[in-house]
């Protein structure tokens, strides 16, 4: 039998990095309550050093977009923090759980790119920070690892695939 040690071992990355987005969430959450007056300031002062880039809907098109990377980086890490758990109790080869632990925390990306559209946005219009290449590459590295990860764990729990010899 593994001692609790053993078994967190190779999932201790991705558990870290599912942490560090967890403490994304939950920090925006607390600077919403602190200081939201300011978060809504720099949205106007965005739109007003920029006002062609922007319409009628900027403002609270803006102030939703980090909404979004708030609830998304807490919830995307809560069910990520379980599914971490089940690759640390699974027959996945050591190595191959390691790999999906990262995987899966890479979901943690994808409220980045909320938080950059935001943060773009205010200077360079919504449009813009949407296609942006940075914004872009947040949801497909954060979107494509999280679901490779889930594929190859549920691979593992539903067919046996992967399993350590």
């Amino acid at each position: 039998m593994q001692t609790s040690k053993e078994l967190i071992k190779p999932v201790k990355i991705g558990i870290l990095l599912v942490l560090l987005a967890l403490l994304f969430g939950i920090g925006l959450g607390v600077y919403f309550g602190i200081a939201e007056d300011s978060v809504k300031a720099f949205i106007a002062n965005g739109i007003a050093a920029n006002p062609a880039v922007h319409d009628a809907k900027s403002a609270s098109k803006l102030w939703r977009y980090v909404q979004r990377a708030h609830f998304h980086s807490s919830g995307i890490a809560a069910f990520s923090i379980a599914l971490i758990l089940l690759v640390m109790f699974s027959s996945l080869k050591t190595k191959l759980k390691q790999i999906t632990s990262i995987l899966i925390s890479l979901g943690g990306l994808y409220p980045l790119s909320w938080f950059m559209m935001f943060y773009l946005g205010a200077s360079m219009g919504r449009k813009a920070a949407h296609s942006h290449f940075i914004t872009e590459a947040l949801v497909y590295i954060g979107t494509g690892g999280l679901l490779l990860g889930m594929g190859i764990l549920s691979a593992n729990l539903a067919f046996s695939a992967f399993e350590e010899k």
